[in-house]
């Protein structure tokens, strides 16, 4: 089953037409037919030197209100495929009256593979994803030759794409597949964040539920190339 977080508070968040623009919908998006879209779309009129960030697989929101909170410089687009965590996560954006961030309700890939314009993303955290461990369900980890090929694409030079995961299954999916890239992407450690609590690696809510369970935790970044 894929992962999903549990906790949201008792009471119906919004519904996404009340949440814009802090929650935009996969049918608010363009034809992709009609050309790819960069981070204007969500923050008309932004000052294009701003950086771009992107999360796949938000939940409910906690890394991306807490990291974007102390990064008020730049831009931070969530996506999130489940709708109670999407509208939770944009509710708290809404509540905060954060200005530079958005959550897309969307499947993650696809945006990225259909939508997003080349170039125009700095760094692409994605933290804790579905390890679909059962081998006939491999096809549909996010990590995969040609998605790393995608991140290459949307990435500006040195960008970077963060990965953290507790699944030991997955962190050996990434080792074979990473080596594969080199010519993409360099490797280095992983660097916490700043807005990380003491211990942890990067703070979302699966890590910190992992960590009470005594878990290891793998992380790597990889530095776009060219």
């Amino acid at each position: 089953m894929p992962r999903t977080e549990t906790g949201v508070q008792p009471g119906e968040p919004p519904e996404p037409k009340d949440l814009r623009p802090w929650g935009v919908v996969a049918a608010d998006l363009p034809d992709p037919s009609t050309g790819r879209i960069g981070p204007d779309f969500f923050f008309p009129g932004r000052d294009t030197s701003r950086p771009f960030e992107l999360e796949i697989g938000s939940g409910k929101g906690t890394f991306l209100v807490q990291e974007a909170a102390t990064r008020a410089g730049s831009d931070f687009l969530g996506v999130e495929y489940a709708g109670e965590f999407f509208r939770h996560a944009a509710d708290r954006v809404r509540r905060r009256g954060m200005a530079h961030v958005r959550l897309l309700y969307a499947d993650a890939v696809e945006f990225v593979r259909h939508w997003v314009a080349d170039g125009c993303v700095s760094v692409v955290h994605l933290y804790f994803s579905d390890p679909w461990p059962k081998k006939r369900h491999h096809k549909r980890r996010v990590v995969q030759l040609d998605t790393l090929a995608e991140f290459h694409r949307v990435l500006r030079p040195a960008g970077e794409l963060r990965l953290v995961t507790d699944h030991p299954d997955l962190w050996a999916w990434y080792e074979e597949r990473v080596p594969q890239v080199a010519h993409l992407f360099e490797r280095r450690p992983f660097e916490r964040p700043a807005s990380a609590g003491e211990g942890e690696v990067v703070g979302t809510n699966f890590e910190r539920k992992y960590r009470r369970e005594g878990r290891p935790f793998h992380a790597m970044t990889l530095v776009r190339r060219g």
